[in-house]
């Protein structure tokens, strides 16, 4: 096991410079034959003209003055934004877009030779993105069944923060099961202002009499996450007279700028029904009877939080995603089992506010757990002088809504499965040996 007592030096390693192996060859890489292939996998997503990066990473001449910068981001694992311990838990993910040491290693070679352009005959065909106004689930899904639009909001250049929680109607005559969701600000100008978009879902389930009320969360959009996939056999049911909830984080950002939010929906071929339903959920990393809210960070500390929830069926978590806000440092996602097992799943050991990652599981490697197994979460939060995110290290700090109060906890789709199918899953899957926890 890893003792809490570890954490700040763990840290500390995590962004420490990496260790680069020896040079594979003396031929040093080039851009149009190494490089370029690399960026296109997993920089050009966010690094192209129109997207939120502010630089383009497409062609060599775009390239070459950043190289320098570059390799300083790549080396210290501060781009691309995957922010996960590779040395514990799940290692396994569907939208992985870390480098590999070996590219570490190649992109840092490449810099240190004087960043070479190569033949252009070793370029590889420029990667094809959709069109700004497109929807990046298009390619797989078609075009969606229908989108949801939020009404437009005008941010003042100047002022605090806003919540903008209008209601949008969702237009269905018959249920319909969601296998997938994409949601973003309406325009590129609305990204600046939308720090983050909630899409909750209100309706009243079939066979119940408890009114319109709340089912959760569709779809949380951030910078980093705008899509999520359902499983195979799994989704999200929606009925008729059912609506959106928004809830939209906006910031002024020194001119004024009227957007909305809104969603595309993928539904089930009519009459498919999944299996299993999914709830996208917050696991708090907070306790006690009043649940979220209860945080109290002194001034100038670094301080430890934690939560635990009870899983009320087996259960397959499908991702993970830690939410805190300027002074969040790290997080922890951790398995108790019935038996008192422990099983580290996910450590994000340097989380970054300007990043809301979701590390979405990969099928073979999402945990399947038994019913009563406690979902325990930890969060540090960095209210020092060290972090250099920090509004203001002399000031204590709460629970809010604001960028400048605090949150803890991870949103995780839980997809509820049955104690038969559980027992099926566990025949073919033996328990792993308990992993190390961190304590």
């Amino acid at each position: 096991m890893l003792n809490r007592g570890l954490i700040t030096l763990l840290g500390t390693l995590a962004m420490a410079p990496f260790a680069l192996p020896a040079e594979l060859g003396s031929k040093p890489p080039t851009f149009t034959k190494d490089v370029a292939a690399v960026f296109q996998e997993k920089c050009q997503n966010c690094h192209r003209a129109g997207a939120m990066a502010p630089m383009s990473l497409v062609t060599y001449e775009e390239v070459r003055p950043w190289a320098k910068a570059i390799k300083q981001r790549v080396v210290t694992r501060s781009m691309p934004p995957w922010f996960l311990d590779k040395t514990v838990g799940v290692q396994q993910f569907a939208n992985d877009i870390s480098l590999s040491d070996d590219q570490i290693a190649m992109i840092s070679r490449w810099v240190d030779a004087g960043a070479p352009m190569g033949d252009p005959k070793d370029m590889p065909a420029a990667k094809q993105w959709p069109k700004d106004d497109g929807w990046q689930l298009s390619k797989q899904f078609g075009q969606p069944d229908f989108v949801l639009k939020s009404e437009d909001y005008t941010m003042p250049a100047k002022g605090q923060d806003v919540w903008f929680k209008p209601l949008t109607p969702i237009p269905l005559t018959e249920a319909r099961w969601v296998r997938a969701v994409e949601m973003r600000p309406g325009t590129p100008a609305g990204r600046r202002i939308t720090h983050h978009a909630l899409a909750y879902l209100q309706q009243e389930e079939p066979g119940t009499n408890t009114g319109l009320v709340t089912q959760g969360l569709l779809m949380e959009w951030a910078v980093n996450k705008n899509f999520d996939i359902y499983r195979p056999n799994t989704g999200k049911l929606l009925v008729p007279g059912a609506r959106i909830w928004w809830e939209e984080h906006l910031h002024a950002v020194g001119e004024e700028i009227r957007d909305h939010v809104e969603l595309a929906v993928y539904l089930y071929p009519k009459g498919q029904e999944p299996k299993y339903r999914t709830y996208l959920t917050a696991f708090p990393a907070t306790s006690g009877s009043a649940g979220f809210g209860r945080l109290d960070i002194p001034p100038n500390s670094i301080s430890e939080t934690e939560g635990y929830t009870a899983l009320r069926a087996p259960a397959r978590l499908e991702n993970f995603q830690p939410h805190m806000h300027l002074r969040g440092k790290a997080m922890l996602l951790e398995a108790i089992l019935p038996d008192g097992s422990k099983r580290t799943l996910s450590y994000v050991d340097h989380f970054s506010f300007n990043w809301m990652t979701n590390y979405i599981y990969s099928d073979d490697a999402a945990p399947v757990l038994p019913k009563g197994t406690l979902i325990h979460v930890v969060a540090w939060h960095d209210n020092t002088p060290n972090n250099k995110n920090n509004p203001d290290p002399d000031q204590w700090v709460g629970w809010g809504d604001r960028t400048v109060d605090e949150m803890a906890h991870a949103w995780v789709n839980v997809t509820y499965i049955s104690e038969e199918d559980y027992q099926a899953w566990l025949a073919k899957h033996p328990r792993p040996v308990t992993t190390a926890a961190i304590q």
